[in-house]
């Protein structure tokens, strides 16, 4: 089977990997270079970030990340020579008002990496000697961890660029389908060329609406963007990540430590702005003080596939047979997209699935009403 991938972040990446493991031929497109988007701009932290404040179908795709990302790497690093740097950094959060809720869904769900404790005073700063003296309690969730998401992405393009099943395509921009009845029989790219294929996935994260008009669907996702500034430490500097009112430290076992994040709805607007870092600046610091010793030596935005509940859609899409979604994760492409992508090639060729598909369905998907004509 010959499967088309419209989108080459996580999601599309995953997908592709997953499906070539099950003995598929895949072609994957990009409108520019692949795993360049949003994908490469996130934090990389393997559980969402206060997972009860999310819906159960996130949290359901997200405890399979940490697992999943360990398999995926222990396979194909050997091959490529890049280790997704898997940092087991555990998190300390903060926020007062999240501890009873925490503690209850630790206790409720059981599942391994949200368990936490409480921590004060000198047993919260032996953990992170770093912290400001104004904190002095927190949870602590010893379990999670974040993955260097640059790192995940260059590892899964170096595997599959050289896997014989796999033909990459960037800077091709899938703009229209060739639909007949119920399926779709090729695409176009914005130069007019036609591609063929069997099957056919849109992995196109913040840019997925551009399907609404041709599908005559209501998607509704947008680009919601989200901003980071990147310190430089020596390495190891920073023992654990750290959260705070939506806001978070991520160290990385080579001293980088990325500070974020920002939520801003302005289209596909990919520019910093200074009072949006400033922001960011004076809540991390207000974590560490310590990091204003040191330079910033990066800073950059990425456009998040916010979709209303934060739930993606993966599956089938409405009346055609041969077109499938796996896109609107929001905030939590990089911890759901191992589950999603496996959920999607298991529906798509009949295997059993690893959740119950139905709350991820397409059919949350709304058709345009049509009006008619006035006399």
């Amino acid at each position: 089977m010959h499967i088309a991938i419209i989108g080459a972040g996580v999601s599309g990446l995953l997908s592709a990997l997953e499906l070539v493991e099950h003995g598929c031929t895949v072609s994957i497109f990009d409108q520019a270079q692949a795993g360049q988007a949003a994908s490469w701009a996130g934090g990389g932290i393997l559980s969402p970030m206060y997972p009860w404040r999310y819906a159960e179908a996130v949290n359901t795709l997200a405890q399979y990340g940490k697992t999943e990302y360990q398999r995926y790497n222990a396979k194909i690093s050997a091959q490529t020579g890049i280790d997704f740097e898997i940092h087991d950094t555990g998190m300390l959060i903060f926020d007062e008002e999240d501890f009873a809720v925490g503690q209850a869904y630790k206790t409720r769900f059981q599942e391994p990496m949200q368990h936490c404790e409480l921590l004060e005073g000198a047993q919260l700063h032996q953990v992170n000697a770093r912290l400001s003296s104004q904190l002095q309690r927190a949870m602590y969730f010893p379990e999670l961890s974040n993955i260097r998401n640059p790192k995940l992405l260059q590892s899964l393009i170096a595997y599959l660029t050289q896997h014989p099943r796999v033909n990459f395509y960037t800077e091709h921009q899938i703009i229209r389908f060739n639909l007949q009845q119920d399926r779709v029989n090729s695409i176009y790219d914005q130069d007019g060329t036609e591609f063929f294929a069997d099957q056919f996935v849109i992995a196109t994260g913040a840019w997925s609406a551009h399907w609404s008009t041709q599908l005559n669907l209501d998607i509704p996702v947008e680009p919601v963007q989200g901003q980071i500034l990147l310190f430089k430490t020596p390495a190891d500097w920073l023992p654990t990540m750290c959260m705070n009112q939506v806001m978070y430290l991520i160290p990385r076992q080579d001293g980088h430590v990325l500070c974020g994040s920002s939520v801003r709805h302005c289209g596909f607007d990919t520019q910093t702005d200074p009072v949006t870092q400033s922001h960011i600046l004076k809540h991390c610091l207000a974590m560490v003080p310590e990091l204003a010793q040191f330079p910033i030596v990066k800073r950059w935005a990425g456009l998040r596939p916010g979709s209303p509940d934060g739930v993606p859609y993966i599956g089938q899409m409405p009346e055609h047979r041969n077109l499938w979604a796996n896109f609107g994760h929001y905030r939590n492409g990089l911890c759901m997209g191992p589950a999603s992508a496996q959920l999607l090639r298991q529906l798509m060729l009949k295997h059993d699935p690893i959740v119950d598909a139905t709350a991820y369905s397409t059919t949350r998907l709304q058709f345009h009403k049509t009006t008619a004509p006035s006399l």
